[in-house]
This record gives C-alpha cells, structure tokens and sequence, in this order.
C-alpha cells in the first residue's frame, strides 16, 4: 500500500506575539510526540519538505493590498507551500493521504486580505485548491472544515462556486469568534446549497460530531462526488481548547478522520498546545495511515465526563433534516434565485480583522451566467486605526469562467484603469482561467503583473 504523506513546518520565525496561543509550539510538541512514539519511522508514512508558494499561487486566490509582499511572509509563503508539496504528491499518486501539519493558518483569510483576521494572512486550504485545479485540471472539491471556529475565509472564497462543496461544523457563532456560519448560509445564487454549516451547541461531544458526519457529512460527499477531498483540520473542538468550549477527544479525532478518509489534511488551529495537541495530530496521523489508535489517550481523559445532552442531539437532527433538504434542492434554487435578479447579484458586508485592528468595508457585485459561475468585482475599503486606508477595486475571473463572461471581466477592468485613479489606489486582476494577475497603482498609472 502507498504510505501516508507527512510534512511539518512549525515557522519558528513566526508569532503574532511571543505569549500567543498560535506560536510555535503547537508543531513542536507533536513533532516530539511523533518521535517519541516512531510512527516518523514506520513504512506506512513517508516525510516530505515544504517550500515557498509563488507571489502567483498566493494571486490566485487574494488580492493583498497593497501588494503580496505586505500580507504574506516568507513562514506564509513557506506553510502555503507545504500544503502544495502534500497536494502533488497526493495527485501524482505518490502517497494514498496526506498532512500537512503546518503554521501560519488560514482558513479565516478571505478573498481580499488586507491584514491579519483570526490569526490568517492567507488561505492554505485555497491556495492549494486553486493550484491543484490550474496544474492538473481537477474541478469538483469538497472542503470539510473540522476546526471549532466557522472557516468563514474558505466559505467566503467559494460561496459564489458550484464545483466547490464546503461543509463546516464548528461550535455555534452565537458563542464563538467569528460570529457566522449558520444554516441559512448556503451560498450566492450561482452555487446555493454548496455551502453547509452546522452551527454545534457549546460541550458537543463525540458522540454529537461524529452523529453528523455519519448522518449528514458522508451523505452529503456521496452525492456531491468530488475528485478530491479536503480536511481543514482544526483541533480546537478539543476539551481542553482553551479558546472553546467543546468536549471532543484525540479519539474522536482519529474516527472522525477514519470515516471522513480525507484526501488531504492541512492543519488549523488548536491550542491547547501540551496536553491535547500532541494527541490529536498523532490521532489523525495513525488513522490516515491506517494504524491501530484505540489504545490512543490523553493523559486526563476521563469518560464519564464526556456524555452528550439528549437535547443537543434532537437539535443535530432538525439541522441535519433541513441541510439535506437544502443540498439536494441546490439546482432548482440556483435556477429561482438567478431569475430573482437582472444580470448581477449586488451585496454588501463588513468585515473586522481583529489581530490587526483593521475595518474593512465591502461592495460585491456578481455576475449572472446560465453558462459558468461567472465573475465578481468587489469594491473595498480597509482602514486602520489611526493608519492609512486603502481603497482597492478587484476583478475576479474563475477558472472555470465561459469565454463571455472572462472577455466581459477583462474588458471591465481595462475600463476601469481609465477611470478609477480618482475613487482607489489599486486596481486588481485575477483571471484564473488565464492564469494572469494584475495590480494597476492609480497613484502612478503603473500596472504590474504578478508572476
């Protein structure tokens, strides 16, 4: 059998501060665990090392104001490469699964990145999604985001995209940073019904997640069929989490990750760093590669603690019936919701970067195709605090865009150089199906590809 990929990076050059709970310590600790216990040594898994993702693979997915070079770190771009490393071998049949236990996070990075929000600059998950679709030609991709805060960056990347199928459980946003993923989020009109939440009460336990995906998650892949599979591996729905209140176990993990049998996992948050961490990882990596974990423990874990509430189980059932119901009506929602509109779906939102103190204001115009899933243009302003304040415009063209839609888009931005010096200070290209991306600064009438 083919071995089970591992990469670490732990980015000992990168903290938000030195007492943070995202630092360093969160890898170093599993890597420990792994030494000690020889699983690093054992056939079954095979070790790979990270590299640097390209100004381009970051491009494919955000638009970094100003530029890449301000959002992203050489540990940024290192960790998003990590992911890249695991997905190639994953798709050139080199490994049956892959890990990639790596830091920075990103989950919470969202199509425009101004800053730091929830401890992302940038998506991993995404960056290696995009890649893997631009260099082999993959389309249809579940993401399953495990972590216990709503991964409202990959949801916000892919919510106007078909062929992208994101589920996530997390604890309820009602109780938890970042506020969001509830039931009735399920995408814009061209991919409504592929976006799946399931908002968990507060000391959900095992019992509670590994209900939904028995009853819901595995469902829901079966149907949806995608070509690969991916793990956003949060590990903060832990007991002992500090920044939650959930009550699940390395050996929950380990289950969880055997029934869900991801393709590719790329690590998350967690942090509870000694005690839970350690045994998480290891869970996850013994079950991917097919290793026996049911001797696997915590030193405090005591059973009796951990019992589910009847009540939160009756409630996992009601979600459980209504996002079934939404999925599988997806394609006679997205036909009434594009006739509700004229040629473009107009939003509007507000966003916070609570690591960088950073207000962000948002305009989203997206077009309507019967044809493709077609493009977005996306007015934002971000503003520090007491800091300068940058007004951008972006032009977003999809991979799997028709040649109307991609030919309309271009021609836009193009019209936009033309006018947009006096209302934003950037201008951004992202077509995906060409794979070029342009940054044009108004200050000095000079566009830039990015490569």
């Amino acid at each position: 059998m083919k071995p089970t990929g591992l990469l670490f990076f732990p980015a000992f050059d990168w903290a938000i501060s030195p007492t943070h709970p995202e630092r360093e310590e969160r890898l170093l600790y599993t890597r420990d665990q792994i030494f000690e216990e020889g699983i690093i040594d054992l056939p079954q898994i095979r070790e790979y090392q990270p590299r640097l993702a390209t100004p381009q693979d970051i491009a494919r997915v955000h638009f970094c104001v100003p530029n890449v070079e301000n959002i992203a770190t050489e540990a940024h771009l290192v960790s998003a490469g990590g992911a890249l490393v695991i997905g190639d071998a994953f798709i050139k049949d080199e490994i049956k699964n892959g890990f990639a236990i790596i830091r920075p996070p990103g989950h919470h990075a969202m199509t425009v990145a101004h800053g730091n929000r929830g401890f992302c600059n940038i998506n991993n998950e995404a960056i290696m999604v995009e890649y893997l679709r631009r260099k082999y030609g993959i389309r249809r991709i579940a993401i399953v985001d495990t972590d216990v805060h709503h991964g409202d960056g990959t949801q916000e990347i892919y919510y106007h995209d078909p062929d992208v199928l994101f589920i996530s459980f997390h604890q309820d946003g009602r109780t938890l940073y970042p506020g969001s993923g509830f039931v009735e989020e399920l995408g814009w009109p061209t991919a409504w019904g592929t976006t799946i939440n399931i908002p968990l009460a507060p000391y959900t336990t095992d019992e509670g997640i590994l209900y939904t995906i028995d009853s819901l998650i595995l469902p829901l892949l079966e149907e949806f069929k995608p070509e690969l599979v991916v793990n956003s591996a949060g590990q903060d729905n832990h007991y002992s989490d500090p920044l939650a209140n959930m009550l699940f176990t390395a050996t929950g993990y380990a289950e969880l990750n055997r029934r869900l049998a991801p393709d590719i996992a790329v690590l998350e948050g967690g942090y509870s760093v000694e005690t839970a961490l350690p045994y998480i990882n290891l869970a996850l990596i013994m079950a991917m590669a097919g290793i026996d974990y049911s001797n696997l423990r915590e030193p405090d874990y005591d059973r009796s603690l951990l019992k589910e509430n009847p009540d939160n189980l009756a409630r996992l059932q009601k979600i459980v019936a209504i996002q079934l119901e939404n999925f599988r009506r997806r394609d006679e929602e997205q036909a009434a919701q594009k006739k509700k509109y004229d040629e473009f779906y107009s939003t509007s939102r507000r966003i916070y970067y609570d690591t960088d103190n950073i207000n962000e204001n948002q305009q989203i115009r997206l077009r309507l195709c019967d044809n493709c899933c077609s493009y977005r243009v996306i007015a934002s302003v971000g503003s520090r605090a007491g800091g300068r304040r940058y007004r951008v415009l972006c032009f977003s063209i999809p991979i799997y865009s028709c040649p109307d839609c991609r030919e309309e888009a271009r021609a836009a931005y193009s019209d936009s150089l033309k006018e947009g010096g006096a209302e934003f200070d950037y201008i951004y290209l992202q077509d995906r199906a060409a794979d070029d991306y342009r940054c044009f600064d108004c200050r000095s009438d000079a566009e830039e590809a990015i490569s």
